[in-house]
């Protein structure tokens, strides 16, 4: 059975592009919020196959679309290597920030995989359910976005606390960052042998790195473990997401060795199909404040980048994640409207 996303990723172009869309299960789903409501937290949620795999399945079962996204988050790996890490309702992830070499020295990623063993029977559970021609992508941050929020002790609008310490110990910064590539190389390895298909990587704070700082911090660590991932897995596609860096984006392609690459909304899909098409697979990239808005713009912006970007390898996805005051009927209009592609003009 054809899987248009495993073929758009390999740089195949079909009779329409596949889709799926970013924070496809959460919070603006009212069956979310009925399981959500039975846990014992967030974390709690992630942790427990059988309804992670059922918050995973959830949008597929409503909208169709040609991929699942392991209902997970980012900061289970710094849960994983030892650090505290609770979400707090109206507020999200707070974690107690590392700042000593004492408490980074207590960071292990040989805990890696075995705390993580129950999102690994979720991926088990999802692929077990799901139909051959929908793919299971599995998922972690990439390092300098899980940083950011191990060093700020969650989330930041400045970045300044993790910049300042990061060029004033950059002994320890890069200890930190061979942490996480450790262990999230062994994070997303572990995700492929119980199922996944593809891999994304989020570097969702990309954009607030210095330029000089960039290959370092950013592009270095992402081609390690893609690398890394390739050795064991040489067959799965990986997916890079570094929001919001623009003009980086071919250097950033070339340099970490993704197979595609996710666009947010700085790049439009004209200049997208210039530069960028040529030189991997595109995912991308309906600003999700038109899925939030709904009425017509929802068709003439996703037309928009459907014309511009289905000539090549391309899956349709949007800038960023689905706004939790999405209604429903918005997504399921804009999934029939990617779906019914084929029968353009």
């Amino acid at each position: 059975m054809t899987n248009l996303f495993l073929d758009a990723l390999a740089g195949k172009t079909g009779s329409r592009p596949p889709f799926w869309f970013m924070r496809q299960a959460g919070r603006y789903l009212p069956e979310y919020r009925e399981l959500r409501a039975k846990a014992d937290g967030f974390l709690d949620l992630c942790y427990t196959p059988e309804r992670a795999a059922r918050v995973t399945l959830q949008p597929i079962e409503r909208f169709r679309p040609d991929a699942a996204i392991l209902f997970s988050d980012i900061l289970v790996v710094p849960q994983a290597i030892g650090q505290t890490v609770g979400f707090v309702e109206g507020r999200g992830p707070v974690l107690d920030p590392i700042k000593s070499a004492a408490q980074l020295a207590a960071l292990d990623p040989g805990r890696t995989l075995e705390h993580l063993a129950p999102v690994f029977e979720t991926v088990r559970l999802v692929r077990s359910e799901l139909p051959d021609d929908v793919a299971l992508i599995g998922f972690a941050g990439a390092p300098w976005t899980v940083a950011t929020y191990m060093i700020e002790g969650g989330s930041t609008r400045d970045f300044n606390t993790v910049k300042s310490w990061a060029i004033s110990n950059r002994e320890a910064f890069e200890t930190m960052l061979n942490l996480l590539v450790e262990s999230t190389t062994a994070y997303l390895v572990a995700q492929v042998e119980s199922g996944a298909q593809a891999l994304q990587l989020f570097d969702t704070w990309a954009n607030a790195v210095p330029a000089s700082e960039f290959d370092n911090w950013v592009s270095e660590p992402t081609a390690r473990i893609v690398s890394a991932v390739k050795a064991k897995a040489p067959d799965i596609p990986i997916i890079g997401f570094a929001r919001g860096i623009g003009p980086r984006l071919p250097d950033y392609i070339r340099k970490t060795g993704i197979d595609a690459v996710g666009l947010d909304s700085s790049i439009s899909p004209a200049e997208a199909a210039r530069d960028i098409q040529p030189i991997c697979p595109v995912q991308g990239n309906l600003d999700p404040a038109y899925l939030l808005s709904g009425g017509d713009e929802i068709e003439r912006a996703a037309r928009e980048v459907l014309k511009e970007l289905s000539d090549g390898p391309f899956v349709f996805n949007l800038a960023h994640g689905i706004n939790k005051e999405t209604p429903p009927s918005h997504v399921e209009r804009l999934a029939e409207i990617i779906r019914t592609w084929e029968s353009r003009a």
